[in-house]
């Protein structure tokens, strides 16, 4: 941060030990003695998540943190698997206040609102400024909890003019359980809002790489609360898909959901409604709920290096050089860059713009559930101090 006079405006750190004592004292390290408004961290689910809250209660007692299990890390030095990684929001730059949602299986929607005021009432009084223009809004969910959608929905009706950004936490490939961690503990069938106050320029974004084409088909049948579609013009789901991208079904793996992806129209804007797998009676499971009637377009890819180039670009010309980019990043993107072979290229932009975060089950921008995207937000330094 050259010309920067004082202590950092954020702190990254990562660790690959095994040991979970030793990653968050290596995470703790890194941070200094510097006093945080909060600490975020993405966690490998190689790792003893029952160890890894107790130390980091131990390493941070008076700090609010929190964190999630992932599919994938993104370290300060580009992707990485089985690391502890973490950024600090010195106390000097950023307020935080989080809120948690518990039983997220029976949250309703009527419970978005006081959550919220309630969250953005303490943030008012602690960080002494409105929180309207000067604030953010975090989410971390379980990524296996087919909840994303009435979260997003409810938060956002109460957010107002705070911009919202989220990840649905993972574990790896492996879709059996994912954790969120707040007050001490990993916690599954739970969320946690992290609402953040700062006087820095930030900005919250949402990237993806995919453009429609004319091959479209209509969800015929479909159990949206399962997130599963059984037809496809009248056919079974998966046998049809497979068709319009020019494959036998037997050949549907996570590389092809990540190549083919399918797109839905709303109000005028194309989002992505990934697939997470086929299933044996050969329906697909999405992660994202689809309803009977929808038109899906089969995407074509463009390419993902300069996509994302564009992208950084623009964060960079908004708000300066970005002194952190908390970014969640769908497994799918990561998929395509390993299965091309592009990991290096990719983890070089995001070292170079200071992207720090996790591979997610899915994302969520403002009132949106959404998929196969890069969602974050973007930080610079106070103005006037910035390089």
């Amino acid at each position: 941060m050259d010309g920067y006079p004082g202590p950092a405006v954020v702190l990254k750190a990562s660790s690959t030990a095994r040991s979970a004592e030793r990653a968050v004292a290596e995470i703790r390290a890194e941070m200094g003695g510097i006093e945080l408004g909060c600490l975020v961290f993405f966690c490998s689910p190689e790792h003893d998540l029952g160890a890894v809250a107790r130390a980091l209660t131990d390493a941070f007692p008076d700090t609010l943190v929190v964190g999630c299990s992932t599919a994938g890390e993104i370290t300060p030095d580009g992707y990485g698997r089985g690391s502890l990684t973490a950024i600090g929001l010195p106390r000097r730059h950023f307020s935080a206040v989080a809120a948690p949602i518990r039983n997220l299986s029976a949250f309703d929607l009527q419970e978005g609102h006081p959550l919220v005021t309630e969250a953005r009432a303490r943030l008012e009084r602690k960080a002494d400024m409105p929180s309207a223009g000067q604030s953010f809004a975090f989410l971390l969910i379980d990524g296996l909890s087919r909840r994303e959608e009435w979260v997003v929905s409810a938060l956002s009706m109460a957010l107002d003019d705070i911009p919202l950004f989220g990840g649905s936490a993972g574990d790896q490939l492996r879709f059996s359980r994912t954790f969120v961690y707040f007050d001490g503990a990993f916690h599954a069938d739970a969320a946690v809002l992290l609402l953040v106050a700062t006087r820095c320029p930030f900005t919250v974004f949402r990237t993806e790489h995919f453009v429609s084409t004319d091959r479209k088909m209509v969800v015929t049948g479909a159990e949206p609360t399962a997130r599963i579609v059984t037809e496809i013009n009248g056919e079974p789901a998966g046998r049809e898909y497979a068709r319009m991208v020019g494959l036998d079904v037997s050949r549907l793996t996570p590389m092809i959901f990540a190549t083919y992806p399918v797109v839905v129209r709303i109000g005028g804007v194309y989002y992505v409604r990934a697939i997470q797998k086929v299933n044996r009676d050969e329906s697909l499971t999405f992660f994202c709920a689809i309803d009977e009637g929808i038109v899906l377009t089969v995407a074509q890819g463009m390419d993902i290096v300069d996509s994302l180039e564009a992208t950084l670009a623009g964060l960079r010309d908004e708000i300066g050089p970005p002194q952190v980019i908390i970014g969640c990043d769908c497994i799918l993107r990561r998929l395509e860059v390993e299965r091309k072979r592009l990991v290096a290229p990719i983890s070089a932009l995001l070292a170079a713009n200071n992207v720090v975060g996790f591979n997610t089950y899915g994302e969520q921008h403002n009132a949106m559930h959404v998929n196969q995207t890069l969602t974050g937000v973007a930080i610079g330094a106070p103005r006037g101090l910035g390089s």
